[in-house]
């Protein structure tokens, strides 16, 4: 989002795998000029001239020497050059230009990626407007789940497809109104794209805004395909975590353990849940190829996500296809390393956040719920 919107893991999936987001894809906005220049020039360190700051939409940019990002002289930089490429697929005017020589850069040493860098771009320090530096890094992941073409034998809960004539940006029925209106019920008539087996699994698919699907299809034969985000019902997004704190719930991780959990003993009520966040998303299927199954979803910019070296943005702050330079150091993970705005999401909102995509399955799934701890970002933006 990152997905949402990518409906996309984020500031509170350490406490609900993503309750508060989604990161699901967005359109693809025109990218912007360069940011206009404003006062307050940092003093050089290294001996060079650096530009003066910048106002970037939300956030501050500082220019800063190449010797400020923590571990840039050890980053495999060939890793997130994948990313780079992908997102050269649909640069913006201001990347663009550089596109032809990232492509011819794609084998060379890290070395020569890194001094090309050097002399190619200038770093920035992100900062909020009041020039604070520190943020907040929570990750996301694409999970996998069984399905069936079909409704029955305990596969009955569905995946939509957007609804006939639903007009865009505009507020339709709620989640429960979606479970309990015939109107809204006959709306979706013949939209099912797949059946899943547990209504929180669901709810999981959503707030992620995609995910893989291993489908059985009518006839018994087994395939693996994408369902991508391709909209949403335009209502707030509430947690579901805050909810069951709200109830009383003193265990709510891990999720979706923890959850189930409480469903299974409270199964009443379990209405009552999925209802408290009204948000509700709407997919697409996509085939799947072994090279496609090497990337994620496709992320606001429109291109795939590469694990480890995508990231969601608020893209008032930064805008989609920049390189960042990305340090956070916690409990879950060391990361010093370059990654590419390419997503975004509804919580992911301010100058010095980001959304870490931690690639696919329960293996990422696990890091993405441990991720939420402090970030520092640079952008780098062409000289």
């Amino acid at each position: 989002m990152t997905v949402f919107s990518r409906a996309t893991y984020t500031a509170a999936i350490i406490v609900f795998m993503g309750l508060l987001a989604s990161c699901a894809t967005a359109p693809l906005p025109r990218a912007p000029s360069s940011p206009p220049p404003v006062a307050d020039t940092p003093r050089p360190v290294d001996g060079t001239s650096l530009p003066p700051a910048r106002m970037q939409g939300k956030s501050r940019w500082v220019a800063v020497p190449w010797s400020e990002l923590p571990g840039f002289e050890n980053d495999a930089l060939f890793e997130a050059w994948n990313a780079w490429l992908k997102s050269c697929e649909r640069p913006g005017p201001v990347f663009a230009p550089l596109c032809g020589e990232v492509r011819r850069l794609s084998i060379a040493s890290a070395d020569e990626q890194r001094v090309w860098m050097m002399s190619r771009l200038q770093p920035y320090r992100v900062e909020t407007p009041q020039g604070a530096a520190e943020g907040l890094l929570t990750s996301y992941y694409e999970p996998v789940f069984k399905a069936s073409r079909q409704s029955g034998k305990g596969y009955t809960v569905p995946l939509y497809q957007l609804p006939t004539g639903m007009a865009s940006r505009k507020p339709w029925y709620t989640r429960q109104d979606i479970d309990t209106l015939p109107q809204a019920q006959a709306a979706l008539r013949d939209r099912e794209i797949a059946f899943m087996a547990d209504p929180i699994d669901v709810l999981m698919l959503h707030i992620q805004g995609s995910g893989r699907l291993n489908l059985t299809e009518a006839d018994g034969s087994q395939r693996t395909v994408r369902v991508a985000f391709a909209g949403s019902n335009e209502q707030p997004y509430r947690s579901v975590n805050q909810w069951l704190l709200e109830q009383g719930v003193t265990k709510i991780n891990p999720w979706p353990d923890a959850t189930k959990a409480w469903a299974a003993q409270n199964p009443q009520r379990l209405p009552q849940l999925l209802w408290s966040n009204p948000r509700y998303i709407f997919f697409r299927e996509e085939a799947l190829s072994e090279q496609d199954a090497f990337y994620g979803p496709r992320g606001a910019q429109g291109v795939p996500l590469t694990p480890g070296r995508s990231i969601a943005v608020d893209r008032g702050s930064i805008p989609y296809g920049t390189p960042v330079w990305l340090a956070s150091r916690g409990p879950a993970a060391d990361l010093q390393k370059l990654v590419i705005a390419q997503d975004t999401g509804s919580a992911i909102v301010g100058a010095v956040r980001a959304d870490y995509f931690a690639g696919t399955g329960s293996e990422a799934g696990v890091l993405a719920a441990r991720i939420n701890q402090p970030l520092r970002l640079w952008a780098l933006w062409p000289k």
